[in-house]
């Protein structure tokens, strides 16, 4: 399997929806990849969430892959550490020994810092990731050959543009060989920019940032991703060219859905 969903979905440039997951757990992962048939990847949130880097990453990987076997989603994983660290190489190694398809790293606002997130995603010669995991073609479904020979080219590696340096370099972070990704964190970066958080959309300073971030990406023939937190607002970025789109989290849909759910039964009830 020299691919997968999110991978499938750029190289028919049609539109990647995802979901956000912050809580652990196998089961809780694999609900959420069951959850529909439209789903192309879900994202551990390493950073914000409460997956740690270890065992229940690795747990939370095969629950997705697992959970629809002829198409699930693709598993992806943001790493705790941010792009303005020393300490994110180690934190790539792990996610991708576990399985994930693609590696997300926050605030990356430099190219040379998206060079040394390449070379740490990739195996020599075009990188310097050290090989040695049991496990990791077996998530695959591949040999351990096939999987050294296919992963250079099946790792999604994504970089996040959220901070004002980030936004000064895009250009440069874009040209960056080896990037396949930019994503871009609306709330850091409006928050960076000097603006409020979106509320739900952005201030239209934050947008025109957004758009050129967005077309700087497919001037340099990279994807663009973004962070949504409904189906109406991803639909808008989809139709906006966007390539990748998260549609909401695991914790917004479980505590919208009991909210809803909650208010149809009071309302029958005192009929």
């Amino acid at each position: 399997m020299t691919t997968h969903a999110l991978l499938t979905a750029f190289r028919a440039n049609k539109p990647a929806f995802g979901v956000w997951l912050t809580s652990p757990g196998f089961f809780h992962a694999r609900t959420v990849a069951q959850a529909s048939p439209k789903l192309s990847w879900v994202t551990i949130d390493g950073e914000h969430g409460l997956t740690s880097i270890g065992p229940g990453l690795a747990e939370s990987i095969a629950a997705i892959h697992g959970a629809r076997p002829a198409d699930a989603p693709s598993a992806l994983v943001r790493i705790p550490a941010t792009g303005v660290s020393t300490s994110t190489s180690w934190q790539i190694k792990h996610a991708l020994d576990a399985g994930a398809r693609g590696v997300l790293v926050p605030m990356v606002s430099t190219p040379e810092k998206a060079r040394e997130v390449v070379a740490d995603s990739r195996f020599p010669p075009v990188g310097r990731r050290g090989y040695g995991n049991m496990y990791t073609h077996g998530n695959w479904g591949m040999s351990p050959g096939e999987y050294l020979a296919a992963a250079n080219s099946a790792v999604v590696v994504m970089v996040q543009i959220e901070t004002k340096e980030g936004f000064t370099n895009v250009k440069e972070i874009a040209e960056v060989d080896g990037i396949d990704v930019l994503f871009i964190g609306p709330y850091d970066l409006s928050m960076a920019l000097g603006y409020p958080a979106p509320s739900p959309d952005p201030h239209p300073d934050v947008e025109k940032a957004i758009q050129e971030i967005r077309q700087i990406a497919h001037q340099t023939g990279k994807k663009c991703a973004i962070y949504c937190i409904s189906g109406p607002q991803a639909a808008r970025r989809a139709a906006e060219g966007f390539d990748m789109i998260n549609v909401t989290s695991d914790v917004v849909a479980m505590s919208s859905g009991i909210s809803e759910h909650l208010d149809a039964a009071t309302k029958t009830a005192m009929l």
